[in-house]
């Protein structure tokens, strides 16, 4: 079975869709020293404008590089959530990143957004209404 994901940078209104190896297994090893080089070079450069577009980018890249050497089906950018996902990655303006899980509501509605789903850990997956402040609120205009 496949394991689909949405890749979502806060402050960019694209949303990154892989259709396989989107498991937090498969995506964190490659994510998180990703990002923490991105955030190293940024802070070394000085460069401030842009973020979220050129993390973007670079995501596409990378993941691009990772999963579609010879498939070029596998990876999608676009500006809706689609219902399918089984885990959403949201990298946050203030460098978080968190890792969430599609509940009844966002599949029964992907516009929902994070607000739809609950909050994923290496342990146990938190309830939404549990965690007291969300980096992407429930009721978001985000598509």
């Amino acid at each position: 079975m496949n394991t689909s994901c949405h890749i979502i940078v806060e402050g960019n209104p694209a949303i990154i869709f892989a259709s396989r190896n989107g498991s937090p297994a498969r995506v964190m090893p490659v994510l998180e020293p990703f990002l923490e080089k991105f955030w190293q070079e940024r802070d070394s450069s000085g460069e401030t404008h842009d973020t979220p577009e050129c993390l973007v980018a670079q995501i596409i890249v990378r993941f691009g590089f990772e999963s579609c050497e010879d498939d070029f089906s596998n990876l999608k950018v676009g500006v809706g959530f689609k219902a399918k996902a089984d885990y959403l990655y949201w990298i946050g303006e203030d460098r978080s990143l968190t890792v969430w899980v599609p509940d009844i509501e966002y599949r029964g509605n992907p516009k929902s957004g994070l607000g739809g789903c609950r909050l994923w850990t290496k342990d146990a997956i938190v309830d939404r209404n549990l965690v007291s402040s969300c980096a992407y609120p429930r009721e978001s205009n985000h598509p």
